[in-house]
């Protein structure tokens, strides 16, 4: 498949895959230089006059294992710190609003990077991902980027991971269904705003960028979730990890609670777009 042109695959996309989750409280401040990819870092889209203040809260890591996609199996790593204060106009009226943002994330093959970002503003960069299934039940991950090397093509994975976890079940506690449709319920709004993307100059073509604002709706549901110990020390024998940041993020410690969610089904919506010049910041 890694040889066939990219095309558009619309929305919206049903998936099914493995979820790994960590959430943890973000606060409302300027955002670690490592938030963004280096291409969205210089481009609008990590302004905060131009896309919006940092407001913080419910934040997320999730790492994918997507089995099954419209464009095949890949894996993902997203990085979700809260949410983003930004205002639209409708009907005439100016209204201030706020939802959560990814503002970094790596897949592994081209065709969900571009799509990814052509859809729904989903700022997707290519990266080698490792996984490795331990006897004790755990799994450990590292994601290896294409655009940490300086390379403004990014033809090529860092040496270096950008992050690494290891990831351990609960023996004793019971697994259970699960839906984060749920938070529609307790009145938070789960939805992503994106803002308009900057294009790349991807070795693979996978970079493209938008000049739409985009709203979507993603949904995640499992039979099958329980709770896990996830160890986000970036500390390791052979590599060295990014300078000031032992455990991933600013303040987070090393051991986090976290879920895992086996053979979930994850759709990502119809998108809803509006111009640039709507959004009033």
């Amino acid at each position: 498949m890694e040889d066939k042109p990219i095309v558009l695959v619309p929305a919206p996309w049903k998936l099914k895959g493995t979820i790994y989750m960590i959430s943890f409280w973000a606060q409302a401040s300027k955002l670690p230089d490592f938030a963004y990819s280096p291409l969205e870092a210089e481009s609008d889209f990590s302004d905060p006059a131009q896309s919006g203040e940092h407001l913080g809260g419910i934040s997320q890591f999730q790492i994918i294992r997507y089995t099954e996609s419209p464009v095949g199996p890949y894996d993902e790593l997203i990085v979700c710190p809260g949410f983003f204060k930004y205002q639209t106009e409708e009907n005439g009226q100016v209204k201030t609003k706020r939802n959560a943002r990814i503002t970094r994330i790596y897949v592994s093959q081209k065709y969900t990077c571009w799509n990814g970002r052509k859809n729904w503003n989903i700022p997707k960069h290519l990266a080698r991902f490792e996984f490795n299934d331990l006897l004790d039940g755990s799994t450990t991950v590292k994601v290896y980027p294409h655009d940490t090397t300086g390379d403004l093509a990014e033809t090529q994975a860092s040496e270096s991971p950008f992050f690494q976890a290891t990831i351990q079940p609960l023996k004793w506690a019971p697994s259970f269904p699960l839906s984060l449709n749920f938070l529609k319920y307790i009145g938070i709004d789960a939805s992503l705003v994106q803002p308009p993307l900057p294009t790349g100059d991807g070795s693979q073509q996978e970079l493209p960028g938008t000049e739409h604002w985009c709203k979507v709706s993603p949904g995640q549901k499992a039979r099958k979730a329980c709770i896990a110990w996830v160890d986000m020390s970036q500390k390791s024998e052979k590599e060295v990890p990014r300078a000031g940041y032992e455990n991933f993020w600013p303040g987070l410690g090393r051991w986090q609670l976290g879920l895992k969610m086996e053979d979930a089904e994850i759709e990502f919506g119809e998108p809803i777009y509006w111009n640039h010049s709507q959004a009033k910041l």
